[in-house]
């Protein structure tokens, strides 16, 4: 609980944590905006990547990458066609489109979640069934979805994991995204999307022939396909800024990770991620799961919570041990063995590195 009486929650919308900035740009950006933008696309960009405003105003990177597909991502949000946002787990599509939405519509939290359950209804709409058998269909009984919400308002609908949705369910975009247009047959009515309006979808590479998108579906939206970090020094810096912003919202005492520590496990998910070593002179097995940036700093937060209340605080080799076996090993039979091969081919022979294999080996 805060001084102010209010509760301090594990984590904010994007809108409220970087509201600072989001009205620092909103008061500096003179560029024409879309209708109901809260930014213009250049100012959403400098959200998105950050930089210095007038006055030395810092604005903090929400995404490090390539710069030129935030540009096409935010101008096909600017144009009537969707954004689906592609990629293999961990390479921040969710945590992109919170972003997009905050800086374009003030708003993150019109969101629908794909799963193989979601219903035709959380896209639509549905119903109280209360005032449903008390009155009948009515305005007044509609539930509307997040969806609808955004169309009544002008702002960005976001819908996480498209390709997880039954086919059937992920069809009744099409009618909204080509049409702009939400009918309600029950009221002999419909609701038009206001200016403004528009979906950010992701879906997961890996899920590909789970519920293909139909080529219907597909012709509606303009799809940016988002990479793993380009290099090494890239992932790094995207493991430290979040680590250190997940740090400070969980209060975790001790010490900033060491970026030699996170630059060792970063090595080791890139280098059994790309089946060689970094100087391409050994090949590897790679393991079943992602070895993803996220997955990486969630094996460095874990390690900061164990430096933190059953260490000095000080990050170290054994605190990060049982997070990259967990991390690595999803396939108890299969990817031990790859790991046990990583450990003694490369991590033991590596100068430096006998501390995490001593550790790594006492997980096994």
């Amino acid at each position: 609980m805060k001084k102010d009486g209010t509760q301090a929650v594990l984590r904010r919308h994007a809108e409220e944590q970087f509201a600072e900035e989001l009205a620092a740009l909103a008061k500096q950006d003179d560029r024409q905006r879309p209708p109901n933008w809260k930014l213009s696309p250049w100012g959403v960009a400098h959200y998105i990547l950050g930089g210095k405003l007038d006055r030395g105003i810092e604005i903090t990177p929400k995404y490090i990458g390539n710069r030129r597909l935030v540009e096409i991502a935010i101008a096909t949000l600017a144009t009537d066609r969707a954004l689906l946002l592609l990629g293999v787990p961990g390479t921040a599509k969710t945590w992109l489109s919170e972003h997009l939405a905050a800086a374009i519509s003030g708003d993150s939290t019109l969101l629908v979640q794909g799963t193989a359950g979601t219903a035709e209804e959380t896209i639509r709409y549905g119903w109280n069934y209360a005032l449903l058998l008390a009155k009948g269909p009515s305005r007044e009984a509609l539930v509307p979805s997040p969806v609808m919400r955004a169309m009544q308002e002008g702002k960005i609908a976001r819908v996480e994991e498209l390709t997880r949705i039954p086919a059937d369910v992920q069809d009744t975009l099409i009618t909204i995204l080509s049409e702009k247009t939400l009918p309600i047959p029950e009221l002999d009515d419909e609701v038009q999307a206001v200016k403004g309006f528009n979906v950010i979808a992701t879906a997961n590479n890996r899920d590909r022939g789970v519920n293909e998108l139909s080529s219907a579906l597909r012709r509606r939206f303009n799809t940016v396909i988002l990479p793993t970090p380009a290099t090494a020094d890239e992932e790094v810096s995207i493991v430290k800024t979040r680590v250190e912003a997940l740090g400070r919202a969980l209060e975790l005492p001790g010490d900033a990770p060491p970026v030699e520590e996170i630059r060792r496990i970063v090595a080791i998910f890139r280098e059994l991620r790309d089946g060689k070593t970094t100087d391409g002179k050994t090949k590897l097995k790679s393991p079943s799961g992602s070895m993803s940036t996220a997955e990486a700093i969630s094996v460095v937060n874990s390690g900061l919570a164990l430096a933190a209340h059953f260490g000095d605080g000080k990050l170290r080799a054994g605190d990060v041990a049982s997070g990259l076996t967990g991390a690595i090993v999803k396939d108890p039979v299969q990817d031990a063995i790859v790991w046990k091969e990583y450990l003694e081919t490369v991590v033991k022979e590596r100068e430096g590195w006998s501390d995490l294999y001593r550790a790594c080996r006492e997980t096994l």
